[in-house]
């Protein structure tokens, strides 16, 4: 189609292996990039069954690839369905008007999700299906979005303000919106509505109604057609009009009856408008060309081209490549055209080849990479070969050239001759290829079970094989024959022997021992094959992939083993709440208790956690284990942070019981019935004087000390006398007490009560302590001789501590005073003593 610079050209993928399939009575949904196709039949239209024609009920799907070869059939027995589209990854999304759908693999499982049950009241009557979601529009003419296909919530989009069903409406996908976010185009009466999340916004055009809506691929161009027949290419913003074409000038020239049937973007540059028998590519300013099929098409928008499915064959047309019209355009001086020309000369020995080379000398390494780009963009073998070998001879004759393009090339045309060939049936250009790169193009072969093309794909690229070899190893289980119940446990086991065999072999010898077993042993569970998911799993390197499908197997001794061989804490935690959730208590302390040593992790993990967390799950697990020691400890730790005194009182009580239980703790039962008793006395205390502050949780010597204070002198001699506190402590508890009191007449008739056991020089110590310095002078004349004159210099009484150097005739130390004093006034008064000494 010349158009300025501009040339299209049509390429005939394949021969379509079925018979006489008329389209039109069809409702057809093609996934991009190559992708399969799937047939409903429309309920509205009659079907003359026969002659080979393939009889299709009304409530059956068919899917097929893009050379006609039948890949699944699957009856739909539920609501009407309101549309079905492909995913991403190739699954078919199937919508009723009940707002259910499902997601369809081609392998015939499937996923079921729901838009709510305000969808399911109001009723789905439309819906556009894209690959990273839908869009679905209710009876209530409201617009519910679905992100992703893992089930999640549908999403209310803004009100479009609608009385009645739109002629047209279209989706733009999020990653072709400025936004990232959905954006839909609704035709009501003349104008366009644009609705996304926020708002609802009239693009106030008068060109309307519309018949067909359609975005490009970019997201950035609109195909719009009226009832009158002209398609309007306008901007998606409708700030810029791009082109008006007249189809029905197109319809009449080529004798074809009824309307438009579909409206899709070749690229993102030209337009094909189909009838049945007739497909018009129309270009950027307006050119036409026509192309004429013997009954109905269905065309397929790809990012690079438009994919057409006649009846008899599949096409696929496109603009031509650039590469390729520099390089084979008539008369091109082009440096690609003219290395390829001396590449040509070449192989026919003639000496001009020299000459042409010389010529494009300075543009050489650009003309090999135009050679290269060229061949990826060429389906015949035969003439990616011939552009290969230009580019191979002219980057011979270059000193520095990365051969890495060359080479990536090289490898990626013949992927894309192997998927492409008819057995396959993929027609994946190498924009397309490189668009969604060579692991999806992997995992689409998986899709339909050709792991070992898959394989040698992901070889021939050096590509790990993890995924095809999982995906192998799933379809093997899930195509194996179940063993049933009348055959035996040892039939059963031995099938489940046999198939652990053979996926361990290949995953060993083609996967290097680093392919994870966790995703296989799933779906041998799924199916019902849990002797061959354990056995899987033994197989498993990893333990965090290990140990949450042995939990879901229930296999919780083997899970927590795991688990702890690990030395994961995290996942030791894991497994512990899971199962502490799960399983009756009694059973839950009885796994970790009968684990021995091999458990003794979890078990002190568990008692961290509880300490922490869980008192109670705690002291059951203690009293299950039958652990006296521990329960006490646990007990008494419980009481040290009470308040209530009656609570207090029976959580040591219960700490003596355990300990009096066992005979290796007689000593510390005993200590407990004491402090049992301490608390029963302290309780008293509180009930005789609750104004005098709390006693309960002191111990013996605060609560002495408490009560002196406090005035209750009897109360603190009885404790004495009870609890058999020593005369030393009992004195130096009465003698802080009554020092922080500062009750000096009370403190010197207790120092005069009897003979101090512990001495008097504590009495001019604490006194001095706490600032009575006068106070403890008093008492230095009735310690000990020897300390009596040092006890006066602390106490800063100098002239004392110069008359018991006198008394004591120590002339010495009467020097040494003299020497240390502070002041003259003193030394003069020293120096009298000493005078009186001589």
């Amino acid at each position: 189609m010349p158009n300025s610079d501009l040339f299209g050209r049509k390429h005939t993928a394949y021969e379509m292996l079925w018979k006489y399939m008329d389209l039109s009575d069809y409702i057809i949904a093609a996934a991009r990039y190559g992708g399969p196709l799937a047939f409903m039949r429309d309920s509205s239209r009659l079907i003359v069954l026969g002659r080979g024609v393939p009889a299709i009920s009304k409530s059956e799907i068919r899917i097929y690839s893009s050379v006609g070869e039948g890949l699944l059939v699957f009856t739909w027995e539920h609501c009407k369905i309101i549309r079905f589209g492909w995913t991403h990854d190739e699954r078919l999304a199937v919508l009723n008007e009940e707002g259910v759908y499902r997601i369809y693999d081609l392998q015939g499982d499937y996923e079921q999700f729901s838009l709510g049950n305000d969808a399911g009241e109001m009723g789905i009557i439309d819906a556009r299906i894209h690959e990273h979601g839908l869009v679905a529009l209710t009876g209530g003419l409201t617009l519910l979005e679905v992100k992703g296909w893992e089930g999640g919530k549908p999403l209310a989009l803004a009100n479009p303000g609608i009385s009645e069903p739109p002629t047209a409406w279209t989706a733009i996908p999020p990653d072709q919106t400025i936004s990232r976010h959905v954006e839909v185009l609704l035709s009501s009466e003349a104008t366009i509505i644009s609705v996304d999340t926020l708002e609802s916004t009239d693009q106030r055009i008068s060109r309307g109604p519309f018949t067909h809506l359609t975005a490009s691929p970019n997201g950035k161009m609109l195909a719009l057609l009226t009832f009158s027949g002209v398609l309007w290419v306008v901007s998606t913003d409708f700030q810029q009009s791009r082109l008006e074409f007249d189809t029905n000038s197109q319809a009449v020239e080529g004798a074809v009856e009824g309307g438009v049937r579909q409206v899709e973007w070749c690229g993102n540059d030209a337009i094909l408008v189909t009838w049945d028998g007739l497909a018009v590519l129309v270009g950027p300013l307006g050119d036409c060309l026509r192309y004429f099929y013997p009954g109905s098409v269905h065309a397929v928008s790809e990012i690079d081209g438009v994919r057409i499915v006649s009846t008899g064959t599949c096409d696929f047309l496109e603009k031509v490549p650039a590469p390729i019209f520099s390089i084979f355009k008539p008369g091109s001086t082009s440096p690609g055209a003219v290395l390829y020309d001396a590449c040509d000369l070449y192989e026919r020995r003639s000496p001009k080849s020299d000459e042409h080379i010389r010529s494009i000398r300075p543009e050489l390494a650009s003309a090999v990479d135009e050679c290269i780009d060229a061949a990826s963009r060429e389906w015949d073998p035969y003439w990616q070969r011939r552009l290969l070998n230009a580019a191979k001879f002219g980057r011979s004759f270059l000193d520095l050239y990365n051969p890495v393009d060359f080479v990536a090339m090289g490898q990626a045309l013949k992927v894309l001759n192997a998927v492409r060939f008819y057995t396959v049936g993929i027609p994946i250009t190498y924009i397309q290829y490189t668009h969604q790169s060579p692991s999806h193009l992997i995992s689409r072969l998986t899709a339909r079970a050709l792991h070992l093309l898959a394989l040698r794909v992901s070889t021939h690229l050096g590509l790990k094989p993890d995924a095809v070899l999982k995906h192998w190893a799933c379809a093997k289980i899930a195509r194996s024959k179940v063993p049933t119940a009348s055959s035996g446990a040892s039939a059963s086991e031995s099938g489940d022997n046999e198939i652990c065999k053979l996926i361990v072999e290949k995953f060993n010898s083609l996967g290097r021992g680093d392919v994870s077993y966790a995703d296989i042993a799933k779906r041998a569970w799924d199916v019902g094959r849990a002797g061959l998911a354990t056995q899987l799993l033994d197989h498993e390197s990893r333990a965090a992939d290990q140990v949450p499908l042995l939990l879901t197997m229930k296999e919780d001794k083997l899970a927590l083993t795991k688990a702890v061989d690990s030395g994961d804490t995290d996942l030791i935690y894991h497994v512990l709440l899971h199962l502490h959730k799960r399983l009756p208590l009694g059973n839950f302390f009885r796994l970790i208790e009968e684990g021995g040593p091999r458990l003794s992790l979890a078990s002190r993990l568990l008692q961290v956690y509880a300490r922490e967390q869980n008192r109670d799950m705690l002291r059951d697990f203690y009293y299950s284990d039958d652990r006296r020691l521990e329960s006490a400890i646990l007990a008494l730790d419980e009481a040290t942070g009470m308040t209530d005194g009656g609570a207090k009182v029976t959580s040591v009580k219960a700490a003596q019981k355990f300990l009096s239980e066992d005979k290796e703790h007689a000593f510390e039962a005993k200590m407990m019935d004491e402090s049992v008793r301490l608390l029963t006395f302290q309780q008293q205390l509180e009930k005789d004087a609750p104004t005098l502050g709390p006693f309960v949780g002191l111990s013996i010597n605060d609560t002495i000390k408490n009560c002196i204070v406090n005035g209750m002198s009897r109360k603190a001699d009885k404790i004495k006398s009870d609890w058999k506190v020593p005369d030393k402590r009992f004195w130096y508890l009465k003698l802080q007490a009554l020092t922080d009191m500062a009750d000096f007449e009370a403190l010197d008739v207790f120092a005069k009560s009897k003979r101090s056991p512990i001495g008097y020089e504590p009495f001019v110590r604490l006194l001095l302590e706490k600032g009575h310095q006068r106070e403890a002078i008093s008492y230095v004349a009735r310690c000990d001789a020897n300390r009596r004159i040092d006890l006066y210099v602390e106490c800063d009484d100098w002239r004392s501590a110069g008359k018991e150097c006198k008394e004591r005739n120590n002339k010495a130390r009467l020097e040494e005073l003299r020497r240390t004093c502070p002041n003259t006034l003193i030394v003069r008064e020293l120096d009298q003593i000493a005078a009186s000494m001589a």
